[in-house]
């Protein structure tokens, strides 16, 4: 029994000898080239991307961080394929017939696959004509929230509720970035008939020119909010349409201070911000 068991510790002792090293060293190869490999493509992305005139630094920022996010995932998931397959080999396992049942097996799911290559296609070219990045607030057909996540296969939206929608890329057919660039303050609000036009557009454009300079909100514009136009003769109240422009996710926070500021403006000018009313005549 002690002979067998010595056998045993020896026979272990040299696999551990012969292949327990390799082992270890592909898993430290594979981990540390798994490290700089995310340091080196940070590094090229930072470098190659362009630039685009059109972008803030921290919108510029978003979009390199989610290409490395992407090709830093899309690295590591294929190292550690190839470490799995060596170390099988290492262990004494043929990794040929595995190999090629993994062919029969891809030609099988070829068929079934077509969704997962349309999405991963679709999410490609999303991602090189950088039409939305991680930290952007989007709609993709009618599911909006802000981009919490994007692979080449699926994007993942959290709404203002905390639910999280899981998107494929492939199914997308139309996706509207409401944080690309600029955003847009597009206020509709109604006066009274009896109200004095002129007085009202240099009221709005007072509180939309002072809100512009005020320390606290001044770096989220970069055009004041202004009187457009008449837009409307509704039933009980003349629609005026105010527009401004503010930096990306800002626009939100802006236009409810705005129609606070505007609320209590009317109010000091005596201009009435009327309720649905109807007149009747009586024969």
């Amino acid at each position: 029994m002690a002979e067998i068991l010595q056998k045993i510790i020896q026979i272990s002792g040299s696999w551990l000898i012969d292949h327990g090293i390799k082992i270890a060293a592909i898993l430290i190869l594979a981990y540390v080239l798994q490290k700089t490999g995310r340091i080196f493509i940070e590094k090229i992305i930072r470098k190659t991307v362009l630039s685009n005139h059109f972008l803030s630094k921290e919108a510029e920022e978003k979009r390199e961080n989610t290409l490395i996010r992407i090709f830093s995932g899309t690295f590591k998931v294929g190292l550690w394929i190839v470490a799995i397959m060596m170390i099988l080999s290492e262990t004494g396992i043929n990794i040929g017939p595995l190999l090629a049942g993994a062919g029969i097996v891809g030609l099988a799911l070829g068929f079934g696959g077509q969704y997962l290559i349309r999405d991963v296609i679709a999410g490609l070219f999303m991602i090189l004509e950088n039409q939305y990045r991680v930290g952007d607030v989007v709609c993709l057909d009618g599911t909006c929230g802000l981009v919490e996540d994007i692979t080449l296969r699926m994007t993942i939206l959290r709404d203002l509720d905390g639910t999280v929608h899981h998107v494929p890329n492939g199914v997308i057919n139309k996706a509207s970035n409401l944080s690309k660039f600029f955003a847009r303050i597009n206020l509709n609000i109604g006066v009274s008939y009896n109200a004095n036009l002129e007085k009202v557009i240099e009221v709005v454009n007072r509180v939309g020119r002072e809100m512009a300079e005020d320390p606290k909100w001044k770096e989220d514009f970069i055009k004041p909010p202004q009187f457009l136009r008449v837009d409307d003769f509704a039933d009980s109240a003349i629609m005026i349409k105010i527009l401004g422009e503010t930096k990306p996710l800002r626009q939100w926070d802006v236009t409810g201070e705005l129609r606070k500021r505007i609320k209590i403006a009317f109010d000091k000018e005596s201009i009435e911000i009327p309720f649905p009313q109807r007149v009747i005549h009586q024969a």
